[in-house]
């Protein structure tokens, strides 16, 4: 294991830890956390152990996004509030976009993007940004996408707060109006800290990361258009998901054309795969392999 800094496309100084192989390979994993999360869950451990065994290294950073509540700072010395209950998700793309250059500066040409819940959004559309960029020189690089439960946000948020969504929707646009987008929101409006700004993004300004809408739009169009292999994996205990998993994954697979897809669940898995990280582990090098 080491410690690697590195800075973000829009210099946000960042870091994480990369778990490496004895001997020299170029094959390695991307992870990204979820809300409130970070690179020092037990989840990334075992995995990380699991592929090193494989000769794959890997590699969880903690991107702005993590934890509650902190200061993030950019290679000019400025500050500003970070963290879930203050980020703007669409900034994941140059965190994501800054570990890939790293990871390429260190070596390696065959990386796996894995994404853990939100880190499965950013995962998504990162991709599809850089698509649109045309960033082949990036995008080579990346030989394929494992997102580990893929929620949809929104409809979870509107599910979560029932009649109450309005009421909060309201509340927020009238401190944006007030110019109070960092004031935070009443606790009883997510599941953690959020302020007005964030609140937001997933309930109003979600165009770009409303693409997980599981029954919604069958046709999943972002998803369709990844042209690479694609895991995709949920639990089936407590996870954030309005399916049945059994419901979930057929529709899913059913929907998405991608010949290179691995569609399932794992039984007797919650949201974040605890006790059954060396089977998320082995599902994944399989998928690599193959």
């Amino acid at each position: 294991m080491k410690k690697i800094n590195f800075l973000a496309t829009d210099g946000v100084c960042l870091n994480g830890i990369l778990y490496e192989v004895p001997t020299k390979t170029e094959d390695i994993i991307l992870a990204v956390h979820g809300m409130a999360s970070n690179c020092f869950k037990q989840r990334d451990e075992i995995i990380a152990n699991v592929v090193n065994k494989e000769e794959i290294d890997y590699f969880c950073f903690n991107n702005r996004g993590s934890e509650l509540v902190k200061y993030i700072q950019n290679n000019k010395g400025e500050k500003k509030l970070g963290g879930t209950s203050y980020e703007n998700v669409l900034e994941g793309y140059e965190d994501i976009v800054g570990a890939i250059l790293k990871l390429k500066e260190l070596g390696y040409k065959n990386i796996y993007l894995q994404g853990h819940s939100l880190g499965c959004t950013k995962i998504v559309y990162t991709y599809h940004e850089l698509k649109e960029e045309e960033s082949n020189e990036i995008l080579e690089n990346v030989k394929g996408m494992i997102l580990l439960s893929l929620i949809d946000i929104p409809t979870t948020l509107k599910i979560y707060l029932g009649n109450q969504f309005e009421k909060y929707l309201k509340l927020a646009e009238e401190k944006e109006k007030e110019g109070q987008l960092l004031a935070l929101m009443p606790k009883e409006a997510f599941i953690h800290p959020i302020c007005v700004k964030t609140f937001l993004n997933y309930a109003r300004d979600n165009k770009e990361i409303d693409f997980a809408n599981y029954g919604q739009d069958n046709e999943l169009k972002k998803l369709n258009e990844i042209d690479m292999p694609l895991f995709m994996r949920w639990g089936n205990v407590k996870e954030m998901i309005v399916q049945e998993p059994d419901e979930l994954v057929g529709m899913v697979s059913n929907a998405i054309c991608n010949t290179q897809k691995d569609i399932a669940y794992i039984d007797g898995a919650n949201h974040g795969y605890e006790g059954k990280e060396e089977i998320v582990a082995k599902q994944i090098i399989a998928f690599i392999k193959k």
